[in-house]
């Protein structure tokens, strides 16, 4: 088997998506211009799948990257894996193609190799990606997801995309989807917060019982943004456990944490803007955890969610309500 496909997993729809992704999210505090550094860093190092979102508003900076890594000879545009995603406010149908559109618009691309739901919870279309009323509740939308979900298969068809598929979907949402009448393509992936903390065994078994991709977010715990987190939230790099198998090793607590969801057949972010991090968070592929590792990261798992979403937790179709 060759190498490109060695550390790729077979997606449903027969294309390949590399297991250990480069997550470009950033906060609001960080100068856009980091996105496009930490890019070119990323793919020197060997990263190979790029994980943006219109919604994080640096994918000009992220696809000049990708762009400049092409011109320089160091990728081919066929070596690279770029997913993006569908934001809560284009769930409409009509708006679905326009938003992709607009993504490779700004990524100066011809197409993109995953397009992904963000979130299942739709919002008031206009440009304001977090549109709220004056009490300052966000402004939901009803959207059949079904019908989202057609307008992204036109989107493979015209060959803007070349897989689709969903992120933070529980199992009903995405049974929804696979019971659609006239299905023309599975979800490929379900992107999802997942970690020693979280570890989703329940949806990754349900996933893989339906051949789509677990890809895992917030894989080293998270950034710590309080938008999104409470600031006591626990720091997972910091675990006991993690550091001791870490320390058996010779590596550090992150890399420990990324192999695990690699060795459990999950796809998995690894976000860092930092050099050295960067460069250590690929050093995954050369060492292994053994099933004793595995099975004692395994009982770190206290269903904790660091992203717990509750902006849209009135939403009717809000994932988190159930178990899985």
């Amino acid at each position: 088997m060759d190498l490109k496909h060695s550390r790729s997993v077979k997606l449903n729809d027969g294309h390949f998506m590399p297991v250990l992704a480069f997550g470009t999210l950033a906060s609001d505090d960080v100068p856009k211009s980091k996105a496009a550094e930490a890019t070119k860093m990323a793919i020197d190092v060997g990263f190979r799948h790029i994980d943006a979102a219109y919604v994080y508003q640096n994918e000009k900076e992220v696809g000049q990257a990708i762009r400049d890594k092409i011109a320089d000879g160091t990728v081919k545009r066929e070596d690279i894996f770029y997913t993006t995603k569908l934001w809560a406010t284009f769930l409409r149908p009509e708006l679905v193609r326009p938003a992709l559109e607009r993504s490779l618009k700004n990524l100066q691309l011809d197409y993109v190799d995953l397009f992904i739901i963000h979130i299942p919870t739709a919002m008031k279309p206009g440009e304001d990606l977090m549109p709220m009323d004056a009490s300052g509740k966000l402004i939901f939308d009803t959207v059949d997801l079904r019908e989202t979900w057609e307008a992204l298969e036109k989107c493979k068809d015209a060959g803007l995309t070349k897989s689709i598929g969903v992120s933070n979907f529980n199992h009903k949402l995405l049974e929804m989807i696979l019971n659609k009448p006239g299905l023309k393509y599975k979800p490929v992936c379900n992107q999802v917060e997942c970690h020693p903390y979280l570890n989703q065994s329940k949806l990754l078994e349900f996933c893989k019982s339906k051949d789509i991709v677990l890809v895992a977010y917030s894989a080293l715990g998270s950034q710590r943004d309080a938008n999104w987190m409470e600031k006591d939230s626990p720091i997972l790099l910091e675990d006991r456990i993690l550091n001791a198998i870490a320390k058996k090793h010779g590596r550090n607590p992150g890399q420990v944490a990324l192999r695990y969801q690699v060795q459990r057949g999950v796809v998995v972010l690894a976000k860092s803007f930092n050099e050295k991090r960067i460069k250590e968070n690929f050093q995954i592929f050369d060492f292994e955890l053994t099933p004793e590792d595995m099975k004692a990261i395994d009982g770190l798992n206290r269903n904790f969610r660091f992203i717990k979403l509750l902006f849209f937790a009135d939403h009717p179709d809000f994932p988190l309500r159930d178990q899985y």
